[in-house]
């Protein structure tokens, strides 16, 4: 009880205070507000390590940050899919190299009487069609399972549920 409480307070201040060590790190750039002592490098030695911005900020956040970046190319690769899908491929058509399906939203899809239209690559309707459709199907998979992972690391954040194991007789 008295650790699921705990972890509650600890988790509920992680963003917060990741948030705070990147600011305070890019503060120790520019003593008293002024930016001479950065450009002219006298600074502090350890204050170029990135203590605050890389460790204790930044990967604080990176499985949260991996897990948004999954959403943002997944989606991308979802949405590129699509788009490559009804335009239909590249090919040589009776009138030379063309995109042959391209102002047929996509109807061609459903009409395999005209990909004959595409007489070179052989087969490049159906290659694309399924290779695409694979495609969309796995990224949106992977929409799904990093938009999980997204809530549920919040939800572990803002909820308390990251548990903390507290072990008597160490301080």
């Amino acid at each position: 009880m008295g650790s699921r409480k705990c972890g509650g307070c600890l988790s509920g201040l992680l963003i917060p205070l990741a948030l705070w060590s990147i600011i305070v790190n890019i503060l120790l750039y520019f003593p008293n507000g002024q930016t001479s002592y950065a450009s002219s490098n006298k600074l502090t030695n350890y204050v170029w390590y990135f203590e605050g911005i890389c460790f204790s900020g930044v990967m604080t956040l990176l499985s949260m940050i991996f897990s948004a970046l999954g959403i943002a190319f997944s989606g991308y690769c979802l949405v590129i899919s699509a788009l490559g899908l009804v335009q239909g491929p590249y090919c040589r058509t009776l009138d030379g190299w063309e995109y042959a399906f391209e102002g047929t939203s996509g109807r061609f899809l459903t009409d395999s009487s005209k990909w004959t239209e595409c007489l070179e690559p052989a087969h490049v309707v159906e290659w694309n069609i399924i290779l695409f459709s694979i495609l969309i199907a796995l990224s949106g998979l992977q929409v799904i399972v990093c938009l999980i992972r997204v809530v549920a690391q919040l939800s572990k954040i803002l909820c308390g549920t990251y548990s903390v194991i507290i072990q008597p007789g160490i301080i």
